[in-house]
């Protein structure tokens, strides 16, 4: 049982880290490195990159949520049941929905307006339907990616309590 544990924190862990470097490191240094060698271009290519690292990342926390929903059923069912069984099983559930959602409707949405404007989405007014939607999506996937992580700095605390 204390080995379905770790590999239930490395899990987590890799999860909620990747989130972390994603959101911190690897957006803000794409976006600075192509936006200063081209204000416009830059920042629509590095849009490009980064949702391609999302994209790729968000397979991988599929895989990392079915595994953890996996070990926390094995471990209720071949020991003594984890304390707070319930509420990690719905948090990492929520993730997992969280996840999906986003890599399957919000993302392909971003992707979709991105490619069927002419131009930079920079570059449309602020009024423009598309502009307004793209910011809209872009919000909503950023406030996803922060309840994932939230949720996942819970179950990791929970876990350590265990």
């Amino acid at each position: 049982m204390p080995a379905l544990r770790v590999v239930s924190l490395a899990l987590i862990a890799l999860w909620i880290g990747g989130l972390t470097v994603l959101g911190i490191i690897a957006a803000p240094a794409i976006f600075s490195v192509l936006e200063s060698q081209d204000p416009v271009a830059g920042r629509t290519l590095a849009g490009m990159v980064f949702g391609d690292i999302f994209a790729r990342f968000q397979q991988l926390a599929w895989g990392l949520g079915a595994g953890l929903l996996t070990l926390l059923g094995l471990r209720a069912a071949l020991g003594p049941r984890p304390r707070r069984l319930a509420i990690q099983i719905w948090m990492v559930a929520g993730m997992l929905g969280a996840s999906a959602y986003t890599g399957l409707i919000v993302s392909p949405r971003i992707e979709a307006l991105r490619t069927e404007t002419a131009t930079t989405m920079a570059a449309l007014p602020d009024t423009d339907p598309r502009k307004v939607e793209f910011g809209r999506l872009h919000g909503l996937s950023n406030g996803l990616m922060a309840l994932t992580l939230a949720a996942g700095l819970v179950v990791f605390w929970i876990e350590l309590r265990e």
